[in-house]
């Protein structure tokens, strides 16, 4: 058994102090055995539900949350420790001099006119800090891990600002009707679909990023929005007294339809 004090309030320090204690001999059994790629979900997963604490305005729930993120954080400095290549102190010294790096008109002698100007020059530090050359480099910093919606996204930000784009929305829109054209012409002859699907998609993300939508929310409402009515549409099927796996599609089609008037 591993005795640790007792405190009213605990730091950082008892923090990396515990993981510590937890990842090494007379620790967790569990912990002693993982490593980067075994909790590399688990890390994921932390992030997305402290972003629920955030979405929901659940303050406990993203303090909560928050201190998973850092556990994991924790843990991964932690492995890297074991293995003297860094520890969460190298962690820290690179992330404040990236910040003063990328803040000069906060620490040095630049003069910003507002927001705009401070992202500006951020994208231009950060190009000289990857040692990105070219706006093709640009692109592939982009983190093939992201969400599909949001990488491909963040890639057509970026050709935008090399001056690759459309001039209004109704590019993206004529790009949406074609992709879907030749979807169901792959379809029809069972080649080339999955990369169809894709242009598609990648079309779709074009015209939410000119409409100032993110494809992400935008998606994950509509597959709420999906739920609530396959919830009614079940409903009406139980009050009929039928499972609604044995009802036609045909008087599916009505409940459906009138699952949606109801949100009218």
């Amino acid at each position: 058994m591993v005795s640790y004090p007792w405190k009213e309030h605990y730091d950082m320090e008892d923090f990396r102090q515990i993981i510590a204690i937890l990842r090494h001999p007379g620790g967790c059994p569990w912990d002693m055995v993982q490593d980067h790629h075994s909790i590399r979900r688990n890390f994921i997963e932390e992030v997305y539900e402290a972003c629920e604490g955030i979405d929901t305005e659940n303050t406990e729930l993203l303090k909560e949350e928050l201190g998973d993120v850092m556990m994991q954080v924790l843990f991964h400095a932690s492995i890297e420790e074991d293995a003297g290549r860094f520890d969460i102190n190298d962690v820290a010294d690179y992330a404040v001099k990236k910040l003063i790096f990328r803040h000069p008109h906060v620490f040095g002698t630049r003069v910003v006119s507002g927001t705009e100007e401070v992202l500006v020059n951020w994208d231009e530090l950060k190009r000289q800090e990857k040692h990105q050359q070219t706006y093709t480099d640009t692109l592939n910093s982009v983190a093939r891990t992201l969400p599909a919606l949001w990488r491909a996204e963040k890639v057509q930000k970026k050709a935008a600002k090399a001056g690759f784009d459309w001039p209004d929305v109704s590019g993206p829109f004529a790009k949406i009707e074609e992709e879907a054209g030749e979807l169901r012409e792959a379809s029809a002859a069972r080649t080339n679909v999955e990369e169809e699907l894709g242009d598609l998609l990648f079309a779709v993300v074009n015209a939410a990023r000119f409409l100032d939508i993110d494809p992400e929310v935008a998606l994950n409402r509509a597959t709420d929005k999906f739920i609530t009515r396959f919830q009614r549409v079940e409903d009406g099927a139980n009050s009929a007294g039928t499972d609604m796996k044995k009802m036609p599609l045909s008087e599916l089609e009505i409940l459906w339809q009138k699952a949606k008037q109801q949100e009218e």
